[in-house]
């Protein structure tokens, strides 16, 4: 084999070549699934064009959101890890339950109560996550069954404390401005604070060590912990990240509705894992973005709305939304198979043309 031959075999296919930043746009998962959630914009806007592009009914959408949004940001994290939390939805409504009781307590009306409330959801939310976090880390029980379990803990210690009815009367300060309060009497301040929650989440995610030592979990614990990571330890924070997200959803909840709903959050963890992994985050660990994770929620939304608009039955949006979930995970195999063989292939022809040229002389007679 001559030198020119080898050069050109050597050289990478145009596969193997770069991508540029335009490429790896167009060919991420998140940006894909961006056009999915235009189509359907689009398509409801086809077909009840008034109702569906109403400033209120688009308004509705982004509200149903946001507390969502929220918890899919603490929920990104733990998925990259290669770790799952099933008992968000449950720690929502403990955490729901136990401010509502404390701002009770306190008298029920109050800015003062009400930023005591918000701090008994979060620290409550925080401690049910450094408990999932614990387990997972430093008892090595798998974090499917560490969340299962703490999902029926936290749920049963709600009804317990309500004997399973509701708690209502929430302070009217909290409702009327988180609640339903609006800035420049347009923008809601549930969906502000929500934004607020997503972008601190996105620069935590992409530009701290915190972040980095995140996807570096997720995509292969032992290699991390060689290199310096304390593995254990930023478990421990990724499960109390997402513990937080749920606890402040939790208060965010009991504003909006005025009311704990403890029997309205059964599917708010299948719901917020669905939109995390159709927006592009790995079950499989080391992938995912917080924008993806907000385009994977919006979904759902979307479906819902435009059903109920349309008079559809709003089952379908579980139909719906299962197809996708399946698809992305589907997606995501295909994908993860398809760099496994190019990296192989990459390694084969490194390694192939690095032997000496004698050898290579040798073989080639």
């Amino acid at each position: 084999m001559n030198t020119a031959t080898e050069q050109r075999a050597a050289a990478p296919t145009d596969e193997e070549q770069p991508k540029t930043p335009l490429q790896r746009l167009v060919s991420a998962q998140a940006f894909q699934i961006l056009g999915v959630l235009l189509v359907l914009v689009v398509l409801f806007s086809i077909a009840e064009s008034d109702a569906f592009l109403s400033v209120n009914n688009l308004r509705n959408v982004v509200v149903n959101t946001s507390i969502l949004a929220i918890i899919g940001v603490g929920m990104t994290f733990v998925i990259i890890t290669g770790g799952i939390d099933l008992s968000v939805g449950s720690v929502l409504v403990f955490s729901g339950v136990v401010a509502a009781k404390v701002m009770e307590a306190l008298g029920g009306e109050g800015v003062g109560v009400s930023l005591v409330g918000a701090l008994v959801a979060c620290g409550s939310g925080t401690l049910w996550g450094l408990f999932n976090g614990v387990l997972v880390a430093r008892a090595k029980v798998p974090p499917l069954i560490v969340t299962l379990g703490t999902l029926g803990m936290a749920l049963g210690g709600a009804q317990i404390v309500t004997g399973g009815i509701d708690l209502r009367g929430a302070p009217t300060v909290l409702t009327d401005t988180i609640g339903f309060g609006r800035l420049f009497g347009q923008i809601p301040y549930l969906s502000l604070i929500a934004l607020l929650v997503v972008v601190v989440g996105a620069v935590v995610l992409h530009r701290t060590r915190f972040g980095r030592y995140t996807y570096a979990v997720g995509s292969n614990a032992e290699s991390a912990r060689r290199v310096g990571v304390k593995v254990d330890r930023h478990l421990i924070g990724v499960y109390t990240l997402a513990g937080f997200c749920a606890g402040l959803a939790g208060i965010l909840n009991l504003a909006f509705y005025a009311s704990t709903t403890i029997a309205g959050q059964s599917n708010t963890a299948l719901n917020v894992i669905a939109g995390v992994v159709i927006g592009g985050t790995s079950l499989f660990g080391g992938i995912g973005t917080i924008a993806g994770t907000v385009i994977g929620l919006f979904i759902p939304s979307v479906l819902q709305n435009g059903f109920v608009i349309m008079g559809v039955q709003p089952f379908w949006q579980q139909v719906v939304v299962g197809a996708f979930l399946i698809a992305a995970v589907y997606v995501d195999q295909v994908r993860r198979a398809a760099a496994t063989r190019g990296a192989r292939s990459r390694r084969s022809s490194s390694s192939r043309f690095s032997r000496p040229s004698g050898a290579r002389r040798k073989e080639s007679r």
